[in-house]
């Protein structure tokens, strides 16, 4: 096959990538549609950032000029956190009815509730995820990228892939015993941070962005680590999560006052 240049290959993985989150997005719509619910997009989320990363492995591939260790370094670790946590969000979901945020969500609704949650919904959230996955798009295209960059990059990756995972593992065993119902999570790392996965979230997606920015083209998606990070602190993630605790967790407040709101810090003493 004929290489192609940097350019025409990036400029290629940017109309695909839409293409394939359009068809994310879409396959987690009719799955909605027959579940009855609309919380499997979470499921479908992590997914789209996976199917983005592969398309630009491949389109990458056929282009002159690109870094193998870069492709497979972006491929690997955006795999890794896409499937992860694809994985637990379903098993999370097994049995359980609307998520509450959606059910907020569509009470808003005037008129079509299916038209409402097709463009406030999905067609949102594919938006956003075409946005925030160009760091992965724009790294595939390094040439001669820094490797000291890119180490520090898979570094920041690690720690925010530490915290999101074992932040939910935490959160799962505490969950699972009835003791606990109704009751604030504050050991571990959760002691540390409010929300541990919301952090190693955020991180994960700044550690990419040092991958891509090593080889000079990511560098330009600066804005998709920053979108990313804004939502998980200041509008989907944490906001509206500590919306809910101030009602339904009892000493909250408390836990407010001893705990960091989103970067990891020692827990302050009374």
């Amino acid at each position: 096959m004929a290489s192609t240049s940097l350019l025409d290959g990036f400029l290629a993985t940017l109309w695909l990538s839409a293409v394939v989150v359009v068809v994310t997005m879409g396959i987690a719509f009719s799955t909605g549609r027959v579940l009855g619910r609309y919380r499997d997009i979470d499921i479908f989320w992590p997914l789209g950032f996976v199917a983005v990363a592969v398309t630009g492995f491949f389109v990458s591939g056929a282009t002159s000029g690109t870094d193998q260790l870069q492709r497979w370094l972006l491929l690997t670790l955006t795999s890794l956190w896409g499937l992860r946590l694809s994985a637990y969000l379903a098993w999370r979901s097994r049995g359980h009815g609307e998520d509450p945020r959606y059910e907020a969500i569509l009470r808003r609704a005037k008129g079509s509730e299916v038209r409402y949650a097709l463009v406030v919904i999905y067609g949102l959230q594919a938006i956003l995820m075409w946005f925030v996955s160009l760091t992965v798009s724009a790294g595939m295209f390094a040439h001669a990228p820094l490797t000291s960059l890119e180490i520090l990059g898979t570094l920041v990756w690690a720690l925010g892939f530490f915290f999101e995972s074992v932040g939910d593992y935490q959160l799962h065993r505490f969950s699972k015993n009835p003791m606990n119902k109704a009751k604030l999570l504050d050991t571990g790392l959760w002691a540390w941070t409010r929300h541990p996965n919301y952090f190693g979230d955020a991180a994960v997606w700044w550690g990419l962005f040092l991958i891509a920015a090593a080889g000079g083209w990511g560098a330009l998606a600066v804005l998709s680590p920053l979108v990313m990070t804004r939502l998980l602190t200041s509008i989907s993630g944490k906001a509206l999560t500590e919306k809910r605790m101030k009602v339904t967790r009892p000493g909250f407040e408390a836990y407010v006052a001893r705990t960091s709101g989103f970067f990891p810090l020692p827990p302050r003493r009374p």
